[in-house]
């Protein structure tokens, strides 16, 4: 347990150290095109899974790559860690993640979110949030890009249930292209507000898309029943290998 601290406490030291050095050498890059705010972002994501590879011994692989979309949809993941926060602007490349607006104020890197195209969203604004969350939606598919979006709205632990948000069901009525859910056990390695990363290796699955004309109950029931069996499939998996 000592050196599972040990070398959470060295990712976490270098996670901060690097994302200042980053933020401030880069900081200029914020007056450029969206392109390079980009760029520059995703070189603070590899770093950042690389560290934690090197540190904590924490990597990741993707399942259901044949269900990978070839034009804009929905992404609709389980959110369980900050790990998603980090590595699914790699995985999903120029996909825009719904987040929460007070992200925004963070200085440079929150500043580089909205840069990079990302929708904010106030929460607890009702009707009006849900508009504005449309509306941005709408301009992100015209430029040809898709939406990533954690229907729970938060992390939830492994284990806990969470309602999922209608904003995923807005957006599904609204946009009219195919949802595509995503599984995954990151909560198993990186829990919620836990300062221990544990070694292993993350299992993240894309499963079949959801086609669009759905009624909301139908669509949500389905979309719940995708993205949880899943899940839950992948944690058993983790923990058996575990006991092995």
């Amino acid at each position: 347990m000592i050196g599972l601290r040990l070398r959470s406490l060295f990712f976490n030291v270098g996670w901060y150290v690097g994302t200042t050095i980053l933020a401030i050498a880069g900081s200029p890059i914020l007056l450029m095109p969206r392109r390079f705010v980009v760029a520059w972002s995703l070189v603070w994501i590899d770093f950042c899974l690389w560290w934690l590879r090197i540190t904590c011994r924490l990597t990741h692989r993707v399942g259901g790559l044949e269900n990978m979309p070839t034009g804009p949809v929905i992404f609709a993941c389980k959110h369980q860690s900050s790990w998603e926060t980090l590595a699914f602007s790699r995985l999903f490349p120029g996909a825009a993640t719904v987040m929460k607006r007070e992200l925004v104020l963070i200085p440079i890197v929150g500043w580089a979110m909205a840069r990079a195209g990302n929708i904010a969203v106030e929460r607890g604004d009702g009707a009006k949030a849900l508009r504005g969350l449309v509306k941005q939606a709408k301009a992100t598919l015209a430029e040809g890009r898709s939406i990533l979006i954690f229907p729970e709205g938060t992390r939830v632990a492994v284990g806990d249930e969470k309602p999922y948000q209608v904003g995923t069901a807005a957006l599904y009525r609204q946009l009219g292209v195919p949802v595509v859910p995503v599984a995954l056990n990151s909560g198993l390695f990186w829990g919620r507000r836990k300062f221990i990363k544990w070694p292993g290796v993350i299992d993240v699955e894309i499963l079949p898309a959801i086609p669009p004309g759905l009624g909301r109950d139908v669509f949500m029931a389905t979309l719940r029943e995708r993205i949880e069996g899943a899940t839950d499939r992948l944690v058993a998996a983790a923990r058996e290998r575990e006991r092995k």
